[in-house]
């Protein structure tokens, strides 16, 4: 008699379900990183400069970091219950959602065409205006991690290790909560530099202050919480099925948001994190 062979368990997720489980978040991240080739046109063909770089350069850079965060919802809608996904509740909850991002990069993109500021605009009324508005979007656009991070905590069918599964809803959870923090005192500050900058030294790629204290790198580790405790909880769930996994987790959760305190903190303080 032949014995029955067990279908091995894939190596990676199944990317396809993107589309059927969360459409609009799949669709809107697509929508961002086609409308970076507009963006790079522009950059190109406008030679003007804004505070020592491309005025196209923020809205690419927001192009970048909101497709991830789309997508990323995206992957861990899968989690959810099915329920949750298909109700009419949810469904007018992400298309929110989405108005709330093309929002935000309509908004950046207009001002990129004026060659001004966004964000801590006092020189042009309309953008002064819009920004308290545009405030409640970010609000709103992040609340779709905590309502996703409460779903999947409370559902018992997820198939996930328990340590996988809590870590993706804490990181989830606090990527809002930790978001709200930082990112709300930025909006009422001057700006994301505590202290003159000099010389203008950054770090490559983030652009962060080398002289100055930096609002942006507590705002940074925030948004990526979503990330980073679910990577934490893949390595605890090779300990086994104890109780020291969940403990390890709710360990990296704890230390997660003392890290981002220290770095807004230092932030304060106007020092720079190198």
């Amino acid at each position: 008699m032949n014995a029955a062979v067990a279908s091995p368990t894939p190596l990676f997720p199944d990317l396809r379900r993107l589309w059927s489980d969360a459409p609009a978040f799949t669709k809107l991240s697509v929508m961002l990183i086609l409308a970076l080739l507009p963006l790079y046109a522009a950059m190109a063909i406008d030679t003007r400069v804004f505070q020592g770089e491309s005025p196209w350069m923020k809205p690419v850079k927001f192009h970048f970091a909101l497709a991830i965060y789309a997508i990323s919802l995206a992957f861990f809608a899968r989690y959810m219950p099915a329920t949750t996904r298909a109700s009419r509740r949810w469904r007018w909850f992400t298309a929110s959602v989405v108005f709330a991002i093309l929002a935000e990069c309509a908004w950046l993109s207009a001002a990129a065409m004026q060659n001004t500021a966004s964000h801590f605009n006092t020189d042009i009324p309309f953008f002064t205006a819009i920004y308290n508005l545009m405030g409640a979007f970010a609000v709103l656009l992040t609340s779709a991690s905590l309502a996703m991070g409460i779903s999947i905590w409370r559902n018992p069918n997820t198939g996930l290790n328990p340590a996988v599964k809590l870590s993706i809803a804490l990181g989830l959870i606090l990527t809002f909560l930790l978001t709200v923090i930082t990112a709300g005192y930025l909006s009422t500050a001057d700006g994301h530099f505590v202290g003159t900058p000099v010389t203008g030294a950054t770090l490559p790629i983030l652009g962060w202050s080398r002289e100055v204290g930096d609002l942006r790198v507590a705002h940074f580790l925030s948004t990526h919480a979503l990330h980073g405790l679910p990577l934490l909880g893949l390595a605890a769930a090779r300990m086994g099925d104890a109780r020291g996994p969940l403990t390890l987790v709710w360990a990296g959760a704890a230390a997660y948001a003392l890290l981002v305190a220290a770095v807004f903190v230092q932030a304060l303080q106007g020092l720079p994190l190198i």
